[in-house]
Order: C-alpha cells, then structure tokens, then sequence
C-alpha cells in the first residue's frame, strides 16, 4: 500500500481546481517542508489561489493577480497583475515586501513580509517549481482565517 506524500496532496489541491475547506488545506500545508532558503524564491512567479471560500482569493481575482516578483531578499513585488492585454505589471497599491525566516506553525520556514501592510505569507516547499502559500493578516480580515494560494515559478 502506497502513501501519498504531502508534495503529491498539494498538487492534487492545485490541479482539481475545487472548493475545499479550510482545515482540509490547513492539514496538507502544515506537513509540507520549509523552503530551504530565501534565495529559493529569487525569479518569476506564476500565482493562484486555493480556493476555500477565504474573501481574499475573490480580491485577488479581482485585481487580476497573476503572481510575484523576487529580485531580492529585500526586492519583492508581492502583487503582480495582468492588464488587458495579458501584460504583467506591478501593482503599486500593494507595495514591496520581503523575505524572512520566520516560525509558523512550529516549522521554521521563510516568509513573505509585505512593507505597508500587515501581511505574511509564510511559504512551503511542494517542488523545485511549485511553493504553497498561507497568507496570515488578522489586522486586516475581520475573523480568524488564512488565505491559501500557490506559486508556479516561470520558465
């Protein structure tokens, strides 16, 4: 009998596209490994949202977030998004942010920081090309909850 490994969960909840609930997600992320550096996340980066009914994923999808920026340790674009000609651009409203070490979750893992905003995402390694995200912001969300997405680094 085969088990499957936290990597392969976190791809099934990213490539079935469903509505899933947020302890369900919770699970599969809080058993995935840390990222072995900050370095890791330096490029291009595809971004989407799992769903589970979180209102930050229908903003997200609003503004036509399409992933992140990381030049740096200190030089990231948080909120990419793409125009009407599938361009994609900066969106200065959400600022920089950057990244850190950070506990979450008993796990010691590197975190995305935004400057002006009390946001963190702390981030976990599914693949060379594939994080999981938790995006934990209590000052801004009115109830105690985590919005979930994924990063798909670019060729």
């Amino acid at each position: 009998m085969s088990s499957i490994t936290p990597e392969q969960q976190a791809i099934s909840l990213i490539e079935r596209k469903g509505s899933y609930t947020e302890s369900e997600v919770e699970q599969v992320f809080n058993a995935l490994k840390p990222l072995p550096s900050a370095e890791f996340m330096f490029g291009s980066w595809n971004g989407g949202v799992i769903e589970t009914g979180h209102p930050g994923g229908k903003a997200l999808k609003e503004t036509e977030w399409a992933g992140r920026e990381v030049r740096g340790i200190d030089d990231v674009d948080p909120i990419i998004c793409v125009d009407d000609e599938n361009e994609r651009h900066w969106n200065e409203g959400w600022g920089h942010a950057s990244l850190r070490e950070m506990v979450f979750r008993a796990k010691a893992s590197i975190a995305l920081i935004y400057d002006d905003y009390p946001i963190c995402e702390h981030l976990r390694y599914v693949s060379e090309d594939l994080v999981m995200e938790a995006m934990d912001a209590p000052k801004m969300m009115p109830f105690n909850s985590i919005l979930y997405t994924y990063l798909i680094r670019r060729k």
